[in-house]
């Protein structure tokens, strides 16, 4: 089931964004390099709710939450119209269509809600979100070129985006 967060599910997100963190070299985050509280995931729901052009999703299987997929919406009057996208699956839940659920949630979400554009960035070598992200409907965009840093040495990120005709 594919449903937007609830303030009640701050501690389990927390725990799930942690788990994602150590379980993926792919997120930008390595595990315990942020401090993820439940409090820190009450107050991003709280300012996200708030939001026309923001949302956080999660993936439950059996009151697991076993994905998540956070839409931040632009800031300024320019940008309004877009959403940045950060989104992770736990790994013994990957390759069962949580993936896809949640981009078909987010882009009715994004569509009810004006959005125009998603975007996100992913690691050259993440062929696994690459397809998924492709499968959604996002291009390539272009590449940030030594983008991060991670074992020992740089590597590049694509940007892709998704164009939303309403």
């Amino acid at each position: 089931m594919i449903r937007q967060v609830l303030m009640e599910d701050a501690k389990d997100l927390a725990a799930l964004i942690r788990q994602v963190d150590s379980e993926s070299p792919f997120m930008l985050y390595e595990a315990g390099e942020r401090e993820l509280t439940e409090e820190t995931l009450q107050n991003l729901i709280r300012k996200l709710s708030g939001e026309q052009n923001a949302a956080i999703f999660a993936a439950e299987e059996d009151n697991i939450l076993a994905g998540y997929l956070i839409a931040i919406g632009g800031a300024a009057r320019k940008n309004k119209h877009s959403a940045y996208i950060v989104t992770g699956i736990l790994k013994a839940y990957q390759g069962k269509g949580i993936g896809t659920l949640l981009f078909y949630e987010l882009e009715e979400w994004a569509m009810q809600n004006g959005l125009h554009r998603l975007e996100l960035t992913v690691i050259t070598d993440n062929s696994a979100a690459i397809a998924l992200y492709e499968k959604a409907g996002f291009q390539k965009e272009g590449i940030k070129r030594d983008s991060l840093y991670m074992n020992d040495k740089y590597v590049n990120e694509y940007y892709m985006s998704k164009i939303l005709e309403g």
